[in-house]
């Protein structure tokens, strides 16, 4: 582990301004582990000053698209090399598993080779008029992109954005997450051995409320990417709102899985399972609510409950399948919102408090006789901690799915296709996953609705986000 890690700016890696540092922390134990350069506003006018400069000196936009193309597959070629040092950090200031580690450079790499492809295949249309006029359209560019990524998937996250505005042409200011930001360095790393154009790329790591609002309040930028939480979100939003900046936003989750009564209770337990404990629930699109019949209510709980005990809890490097959570101050969250949850009411059936061990363990969490209006039916956790509500008619259930602030995921789990099809019409999310949760892949459109957020990242629709449309009319 390396103990200093510099900003990435103008192609060049580089101290903050005033010389201030941000300690790594390992949530595994809670020791300090790193120190990585703290951008301040002086850091961002310096790399949005690159951004700048390489986006008016068109050197992306003259490349062809294939061009841009092969350089994302070069990216992910380079990656190969940094696999180690990637899976290392990730579980040293992430808290991932090693084999999660390794697995987020494999989703990196296929990121940029799907987006790599597509660079050449983003196409305009031409309109007709009638005789003697030629009218087209082509897809421009918005310049200088500000993006924020979160701690969870600093990496794959991260690339995927990158990807998608240097092969239309944009250039990045991106700001890497305090809590977990070294995986993104590598990927910096790995773009500058592949010949990435100098400030086309730039990774600054700050605090939020200093360079994360500095970043978005730019003058010079032309472009938002946000990953985070509705509270930060909104705070980006009215700093874009004055300068009329698109963005992209990808916001939280309390994602609700439909359980009807003809469902594969076993195989819905361990879909649940993994919809919820995977990488200890930190994930926006976690399967944190279950909305199920009540004739099979109890009889899933129990099979939740099983799948719980089976899962080991420790530091990703002895191999167990759960690690610790972000911080003391998540752990102390999602403790405190289960200690609510208690006090209103609800059947604790495991888990509820974290484990008497160095670092930031938090146990897969249960709970059962949870009723709509309990904060812990409609707070998000981001931690492992998964809520049961019952429901007796189709109609409940979908009120109840679509019954709070977010809407980014929901599931469906019937053996009855005319009913999944009823189903998934009627709830309110970006996507709807049925028998099985995370269906999908790079290929499938991503975002949410409501508080959720709004545009799209992965798939196609993605590189919508990051052009705008011209229209060329010629009377000849």
């Amino acid at each position: 582990m390396r103990s200093y890690w510099r900003n990435f700016i103008g192609g060049e890696w580089v101290d903050a301004a005033d010389g201030r540092r941000i300690p790594i922390l390992d949530p595994a134990t809670g020791e300090i582990i790193s120190e990585v350069a703290r951008g301040g506003s002086a850091d961002v006018d310096r790399a949005v000053a690159a951004a700048r400069r390489t986006f008016e000196s068109r050197v992306l936009l003259e490349m062809t698209p294939a061009a841009r193309g092969e350089l994302m597959f070069e990216i992910a070629r380079q990656l190969d090399g940094f696999a180690d040092e990637i899976a290392e950090v990730e579980v040293r200031d992430n808290g991932k598993t090693r084999p999660n580690g390794y697995k987020e450079v494999t989703l990196t790499q296929r990121y940029l080779r799907y987006y790599g492809g597509m660079a050449d295949k983003l196409e305009g249309r031409q309109i007709p008029l009638g005789d003697g006029i030629i009218d087209y359209t082509v897809h421009m560019p918005f310049g200088v992109s500000a993006q924020i990524v979160p701690w969870n998937g600093p990496l794959p996250v991260g690339a995927r954005s990158i990807a998608c505005a240097l092969i239309t042409g944009n250039t990045v200011v991106l700001k890497s997450p305090e809590d977990s930001p070294l995986s993104l360095f590598l990927f910096a790393e790995a773009c500058e051995r592949a010949g990435v154009p100098k400030g086309a790329l730039n990774i600054v790591c700050g605090y939020g409320a200093e360079t994360g609002a500095a970043l978005v309040s730019h003058r010079d930028i032309d472009h938002i990417v946000f990953t985070g939480s509705v509270e930060t979100g909104k705070s980006v939003l009215r700093a874009a709102a004055e300068r009329v900046i698109p963005c992209v936003m990808e916001l939280g989750g309390k994602s609700a899985g439909i359980v009807y009564a003809d469902a594969d209770l076993d195989r819905t337990a361990k879909n649940a399972a993994r919809g919820i404990f995977f990488h200890s629930g930190q994930i926006c699109s976690a399967a944190s609510r279950l909305i199920v019949h009540r004739s099979v209510h109890d009889e899933l709980v129990e099979k939740l409950k099983a799948e719980a005990s089976i899962r080991t809890v420790g530091p990703g490097v002895e191999g167990c399948d759960m690690g610790p959570v972000i911080s003391e101050k998540q752990l102390s969250r999602i403790e405190g919102l289960c200690r609510a949850g208690i006090e209103e009411g609800a059947k604790l059936v495991s888990g509820g408090s974290r484990l008497e061990q160095p670092g930031y363990f938090m146990p897969p969490t249960i709970f059962s006789g949870v009723t709509p209006k309990m904060r812990i039916a409609n707070e998000e956790f981001f931690g492992p901690v998964l809520v049961v509500i019952p429901f007796d008619t189709p109609e409940e259930a979908v009120r109840l799915a679509n019954g709070t602030d977010y809407g980014l995921a929901a599931g469906v789990f019937t053996r009855d296709l005319r009913l999944a099809h009823w189903t998934a019409d009627r709830l309110i999310a970006g996507q709807v996953y049925v028998n099985d949760w995370w269906v999908g892949g790079v290929e499938t459109p991503f975002g949410g609705t409501k508080r959720s957020g709004y545009g799209r990242e992965k798939g196609q629709e993605a590189l919508l986000g990051y052009v705008q449309t011209k229209n060329v009319g010629i009377r000849l």
